[in-house]
């Protein structure tokens, strides 16, 4: 493995662990819950474009990804 992937993988086991931190704690503004989707995003988007290849591929993908995120984080901070 080269040493950007252990990087990404400590990374995902911190924020794996932080959100299981922040799991614990109860809010009734839904704050903690909006906390999570960013955290769970920034796993999505470091799996996709480190793991997945998704760097090196065409912009159109990089956009339309992205995009998918903050629609559906959006949308489930707007339910909540």
């Amino acid at each position: 493995m080269q040493k950007k992937d252990i990087l990404t993988l400590v990374l995902l086991i911190a924020l794996t662990l932080i959100t299981s931190i922040i799991s614990g704690f109860y809010n009734k503004l839904g704050i903690i819950y909006v906390a999570i989707l960013c955290l769970s995003g920034i796993k999505f988007l470091s799996v996709s474009f480190q793991f997945m290849e998704l760097k090196k591929a065409n912009s159109f993908w990089k956009i339309l990804i992205s995009t998918f995120l903050l629609v559906f984080i959006g949308i489930i901070s707007i339910l909540l």
